[in-house]
């Protein structure tokens, strides 16, 4: 095979032994890689709690890992999201994904629980299980230091040892797959980490091709403004779009109450840029280097992050956000859902955070400590618990990231029908309501937003089973993705035909939800968004949402994704995409 190794690790942790799966060349082709790969098989185990051990932990790389594609260092980790209930995955750079395709695996797939915390070593072929119960509550950087030598990281922290259910999963040191849970999911199998080494070398049918490509990309993103610009990813990282959203009036403020953070121009990413004095740090594969690492070694914060840890919660301390960041990232856990979770606390309790007082309470939800216990639940739990779930901030009980749905429609619509819950990723609206890339579309409606999301979603499906970096679709299209992932596979493929392989992944995980029995109830945002206005001035207005023209956008959205009205796939659909689906399947009593 080119471009695909054409094996897949099986590790099964009961027996701590593993063996080889191979596929038909007809699945690489319908589901290509990352994500794709990782539906595939969760998609043979139907509704599986997100502990049941025989529910497979899956980590895929694409056909472009460790070529000279550009962003081709990224890979996939899928499972079922104990925060959510619906399907979790999560894009991760680092080092990891490529380690793992030069030592000739396209990804794994861990089955089974081990008798006590263990590791697994991968070095080319030779795969070596690790007793790791003397790594029990080590942070992530703590166990990279422990694997020194054995090659690329992914692991778990505290925090999924102590099931804070929005755990994440730690890539070398300042990398994570951060949404949904995805440590949790290791810590309930006891697989505290997983190293990669590998000397292989890729496969490619066409280098010459692919090197054409890859010029094409490379001139494409150094024309972009957005990401090579002396204001653009380049030079501030994420954190360039921090002032953007606050001149839009949509930064989520005070738990979402408002709109606007009057003291942003005071912690935004250049008053960042001059006290860290940040060095550029990028993911294998990639030369636009958007990640920032700290003199103190320290990983700079994105922009979500920036932005959670100052206005939702009321903070002007630059140096509170990076220290939250450190300890959310080495205790292993998502920092967007972790602000978000502090933002609601601070809501029902009526009061402002002391100081000092955000990072005891970090503390607190990693080690399972006192409140901490409770707010390592999410918020959606949280605030049911306290009498309060119009607090949560979610959809899905996935807490919403930095862009108000107030500003900008299709962001909305995005949230709400997104496999993974209230999700910026899925589809990304922000990049034509916000960035005009590739088109500008006017943010104060819901007008088209619907036709643009589905597209949108199959895009990125395909960006993340290839898998590559969205941020670089900013300048190119799938156009010159096609011609690279024809050079390296060898598959004649048009922008076209990837997009039919990105609605065919997609469509699965909208399978993979109505079986965990998700359906239009949950594609749904909160009241507040409905019922109170954000922060409008400077001539633009801030209103409520619509909830009736919301509801008519959701429904053409199912028309056109092919949902039937109550938002759960249709027999005949899933067979045009060669998918199984009985409408019957995940139907309550």
């Amino acid at each position: 095979m080119y471009g695909w190794t054409g094996k897949i690790l099986h590790l099964d942790l009961t027996l701590r032994r593993h063996t080889t799966i191979t596929l038909a060349p007809e699945i690489y082709s319908t589901r290509i890689g990352g994500k794709g790969l990782a539906g595939y098989f969760l998609g043979q185990k139907g509704a599986l709690d997100w502990d049941d051990p025989d529910l497979p932990l899956c980590f895929f790389t694409g056909p472009l890992v460790a070529t000279i594609a550009p962003t081709s260092g990224r890979g996939a980790a899928m499972c079922r999201s104990p925060l959510t209930n619906a399907v979790a995955d999560a894009s991760v750079g680092g080092a990891f994904a490529t380690a793992l395709k030069r030592a000739g695996w396209d990804g794994f797939v861990a089955t089974g629980m081990a008798d006590g915390l263990c590791g697994i070593e991968i070095r080319d072929s030779q795969v070596t299980f690790h007793d790791a119960r003397h790594l029990a509550g080590y942070t992530t950087d703590k166990v990279v230091d422990a694997c020194t030598g054995k090659g690329a990281t992914l692991s778990i922290g505290p925090a999924a040892e102590n099931r804070v259910r929005f755990a994440s999963l730690g890539v070398d040191r300042h990398h994570a797959a951060g949404r949904g849970g995805l440590g949790l999911c290791f810590a309930a199998r006891n697989l505290k980490y997983v190293t990669a080494h590998g000397t292989g070398r890729v496969k490619v049918y066409d280098p010459a091709g692919l090197k054409a490509a890859r010029a094409e990309i490379m001139r494409l993103t150094a024309a972009s403004p957005v990401l090579m610009g002396q204001h653009g990813f380049v030079c501030y990282g994420t954190g360039a779009l921090f002032d953007l959203m606050h001149s839009r009036r949509m930064m989520p403020t005070d738990n979402f109450t408002t709109t606007r953070f009057d003291h942003a121009p005071e912690v935004n990413a250049a008053v960042f840029k001059a006290r860290f004095q940040p060095e550029k740090h990028g993911c294998k594969g990639c030369h636009i280097f958007c990640k920032r690492v700290a003199a103190s070694g320290r990983a700079m914060p994105e922009f979500e992050t920036m932005s959670h840890f100052t206005a939702l919660v009321g903070n002007l301390d630059p140096e509170l956000v990076v220290a939250a960041n450190h300890l959310c990232n080495t205790l292993g856990m998502d920092t967007i859902t972790a602000a978000a979770t502090l933002a609601c606390y601070r809501e029902i309790e009526g009061r402002d955070f002391k100081p000092g007082e955000i990072l005891a309470l970090l503390d607190d939800i990693g080690h399972a400590r006192g409140v901490g216990r409770e707010l390592g639940q999410g918020s959606l739990r949280f605030a049911a618990s306290r009498g309060r779930p119009e607090t949560s901030m979610s959809a899905k009980g996935l807490e919403f990231p930095a862009y108000d749905p107030r500003g900008a429609y299709g962001m909305a619509l995005g949230y709400a029908v997104a496999t993974r819950g209230g999700c910026h990723l899925r589809a990304y609206p922000i990049s034509h309501e916000i960035l005009r890339k590739p088109v500008a579309t006017d943010r104060f409606t819901f007008s088209g937003k619907a036709r643009i999301i589905k597209i949108s979603e199959d895009l990125n499906a395909v960006v993340d089973s290839l898998t590559a970096c969205k941020f670089v679709f900013f300048a190119a299209s799938l156009e010159e993705y096609a011609k690279a992932f024809t050079a390296v596979t060898g598959q004649e493929s048009t922008a076209q035909d990837l997009l039919a392989a990105g609605e065919r992944i997609y469509y699965n995980e909208r399978i993979l939800n109505a079986r965990y029995g998700l359906d239009a109830r949950h594609d749904d945002l909160p009241a507040r968004f409905f019922d109170e206005p954000g922060a409008s001035g400077e001539g633009i207005d801030i209103t409520p949402l619509n909830r009736a023209d919301f509801l008519d956008a959701r429904a053409r959205y199912y028309r056109i994704r092919g949902l039937d009205e109550n938002g759960r796939p249709r027999a005949d659909v899933a067979e045009r995409l060669g998918l199984e689906w009985k409408e019957e399947e995940g139907q309550k009593d």
